[in-house]
């Protein structure tokens, strides 16, 4: 090797790879086939040479009927799936008349208070025919059993169900913020979910682990790959402590990453994770069905490294990075569109974003062979290199006593905030070029007519919930929250008296606050003085 540099994980990237690099390396051992152990090829023998990769397009904003155009104008146009993004008091168990939601309706995603949003929301769209993907954390739970109900009412059985809730509360205590519950109990809700799925819906994906909120935040991809890999590895101890079989809710386990614009390294990252993560199911967990050791994900490209500088540039982006995605063997993919630095995106947007996806999988040759990569001198050596650094990480984490504990100790947020305060300082000091922002300005931008969201959606939510508390039977609601305090404060499986409570018309705000009444809210400070 020579010329070193450095890859985003900080491990070296020479100018030039040779043999040399890969000096007593074992394919067999290393690689395997494709859709075998330890899946470094990817998770299927034939993966996209039969069918490409799902395209999921993430979509919702203000009401419920706006997402609803929205999702049937993506499948009109192709899209193979839906990827729903809910609003802030949504992600936080909250109704949209609450004092706390004020201002912040149907903003950043769509406001969903009750069945009677969800029966909007999925208007006119068989849910027995599309997979839908949920953006819910902490009360992910909820806004299942409300999937299920209306899918019911339209004739589809839960068994017919596919989809993934995200369900991913650890990697809210490191990055992102929507959290409710204290990790225990939200540990727990987790398990139930998890038994829930598997009686009731086992097409469904019951958690997608997730590491793009950490990438987003400044993780490096070890550090992406390590923590979410960690995070999984707390899921899957604290299901066993539930007493369930490994083997029999890890099929369904799913993981979400990022695709940054350095191809080379993301494609090395999305094949180590692959391996780490079969190695760690199968030697520490022992788990026996193949399915139980694969790592099978949703990738995301980075919204970090759009700019809204020269927007269009953007779309050049987007499709370098879904190239890492699908060079990198993901499962599904949604492309940003162009114009999310500024605001939602628009319609014209959106349907770009999609396009790029397409020319991908149609119009190149990427989904004409299986890892197109393997025995290359400079993926296999970075895929080993950022095999290593994880592993280190993940060592760290265990030593700590796994996941929980290191989040108690800030351990992975100051990690991450470490490695993005050298980014940030890269992209100021000019080291690190931003085409548009630092490098290749223009003087004035072109003018762009965002997105706006209706600014009455709240009221416009809360007159919905007048109607709603007026006309449904209050004491039956009554009765069932009763049943959700009481599963609370047992071992019973939380998700049957809430799917009472929601098909009574209790509001997602109202079965939150049951549970909120029985393990109270989660603060940083809880951490600090654990």
């Amino acid at each position: 090797m020579s010329g070193i540099g450095e890859t985003e994980t900080g491990t070296p990237f020479a100018a030039v790879y040779s043999a040399a690099a890969l000096d007593g390396w074992d394919p067999a051992s290393k690689l395997g086939a494709p859709g075998e152990y330890p899946f470094t090829r990817g998770v299927y023998p034939k993966m996209y040479t039969t069918r490409p990769w799902t395209m999921r397009q993430y979509a919702g904003f203000g009401n419920a009927r706006e997402s609803n155009e929205r999702y049937k104008d993506l499948i009109a146009n192709g899209t193979m799936g839906l990827s729903v993004a809910f609003d802030l008091p949504t992600q936080m168990g909250y109704d949209s008349d609450a004092p706390i939601s004020k201002g912040e309706v149907g903003k950043v995603g769509v406001a969903i208070d009750s069945i009677d949003d969800m029966r909007v929301l999925f208007d006119g769209i068989d849910l027995g025919k599309v997979s839908t993907s949920m953006t819910i954390n902490a009360p992910a739970a909820v806004l299942l059993l409300l999937y299920q109900l209306v899918a019911e009412e339209q004739g589809t059985t839960a068994d017919k169900l596919t989809g993934t809730i995200q369900n991913d509360v650890l990697k809210e205590y490191i990055a992102r913020g929507t959290y409710i519950f204290p990790p225990s109990p939200s540990l727990r809700l987790i398990s139930d979910i998890f038994a829930y799925c598997h009686d009731n819906i086992p097409k469904w994906n019951t958690i997608s682990i997730s590491g793009y909120h950490m990438a987003e935040a400044g993780a490096t991809p070890a550090q992406e790959v390590a923590f979410t890999l960690a995070d999984g590895i707390a899921y899957v101890e604290a299901a066993i402590k539930a007493g369930l079989h490994v083997d029999d809710f890890a099929p369904r386990l799913s993981f979400f990453f990022v695709a940054r614009t350095t191809i080379i390294e993301e494609v090395a990252k999305f094949r180590a994770a692959r391996r780490v993560w079969a190695k760690l199911m199968k030697e520490r967990f022992g788990a026996e069905k193949p399915k139980s050791q694969m790592l099978r994900f949703h990738t995301q490209t980075a919204g970090v490294q759009l700019t809204a500088q020269q927007p269009e540039v953007n779309l050049v982006r987007v499709a370098v990075q879904a190239l890492a995605a699908t060079f990198g063997g993901t499962q599904s993919l949604h492309t940003n569109s162009f114009d999310e630095a500024i605001a939602l995106p628009t319609p014209k947007a959106a349907r770009l974003a999609l396009r790029t996806q397409q020319v991908i999988a149609f119009e190149s040759d990427v989904c004409k062979t299986v890892d197109p990569w393997a025995g290359s001198y400079v993926v296999e050596k970075l895929t080993d290199d950022l095999e290593a650094e994880i592993w280190k990480l993940i060592t760290q984490i265990d030593d700590m006593g796994g996941a929980v504990k290191a989040i108690e100790q800030g351990f992975q947020k100051a990690e991450i905030e470490d490695s993005a305060f050298a980014y940030a300082q890269g992209i100021d000091s000019g080291e690190r070029i931003q085409v548009g922002v630092n490098r290749f300005t223009i003087d004035e931008e072109e003018k762009y007519d965002p997105l706006r969201v209706d600014p009455t959606i709240g009221e416009q939510q809360a007159a919905r919930l007048v109607t709603l508390r007026a006309g449904r039977d209050n004491a039956a609601v009554d009765a069932a929250l009763v049943k959700i305090k009481a599963a609370a404060e047992g071992s019973d499986n939380l998700l049957y008296p809430m799917k009472e409570a929601l098909q009574a018309k209790a509001t997602i705000g109202e079965v939150c606050n049951a549970l909120r009444d029985i393990w109270g809210t989660y603060t940083p400070s809880d951490a600090a003085g654990a």
